[in-house]
């Protein structure tokens, strides 16, 4: 019998477009979607001509987690997932 509200893990990379610099895309993740964030690297200058990245552990329930991916979809951003490590 599985936990449904058992916590889980899973990095990702995403890039996050010139259009959702000033955004608080990352931040959502914690606040609507209740999961835990945590920043493993980054590149996002303050310039707006170039598209940036995150690479993030998101920890929380296995929901959590996909309802925070599909947000991302959502926004149209581009996600690599541990299973596309070797392309990083």
């Amino acid at each position: 019998m599985s936990n449904d509200n058992s916590l889980t893990h899973q990095r990702i990379r995403v890039r996050i477009t010139k259009n959702y610099h000033q955004e608080p895309v990352i931040s959502r993740l914690v606040s609507e979607y209740g999961l835990t964030v945590n920043i493993k690297a980054a590149f996002l200058g303050q310039d707006t001509i170039s598209d940036g990245w995150f690479d993030l552990e998101l920890e929380g329930t296995e929901a959590q987690i996909q309802n925070g991916l599909a947000y991302f979809e959502q926004l149209k951003l581009e996600i690599w997932d541990e299973s596309r490590i070797g392309n990083w």
